[in-house]
């Protein structure tokens, strides 16, 4: 979601989904080392702060902030919801998952 027109504290948000907490760990510590891999460190993270059980993880880059959510969290947070005025960047998945 393109934050920048609004009057928000950061410019982005990636918002994804997992299907356990297992899986939204597994994201997370994913995006973490492949963005470590080009020197960007999170300002915060959720995924080594906060309860993976929780069904949230946030990842804060300062400028992009990440949300992982399990599929019941996603829906009952509802952040596309909050934020309706942002405008929506689609990002298309990859046909073949890289490697990390």
């Amino acid at each position: 979601m393109d934050l920048r027109k609004l009057d928000a504290f950061c410019d982005f948000f990636v918002i994804m989904s997992g299907t356990s907490s297992r899986h939204i760990t597994g994201v997370a510590e994913a995006i973490e080392q492949e963005l470590n891999k080009q020197n960007l460190k999170p300002l915060f993270s959720g995924a080594h702060l906060t309860n993976p059980e929780s069904g949230w993880i946030v990842l804060d880059y300062v400028s992009v902030v990440v949300h992982i959510f399990q599929k019941s969290q996603r829906e009952f947070y509802s952040l596309e919801h909050l934020w309706q005025d942002a405008r929506r960047l689609r990002i298309p998945r990859q046909s073949k998952p890289r490697e990390i």
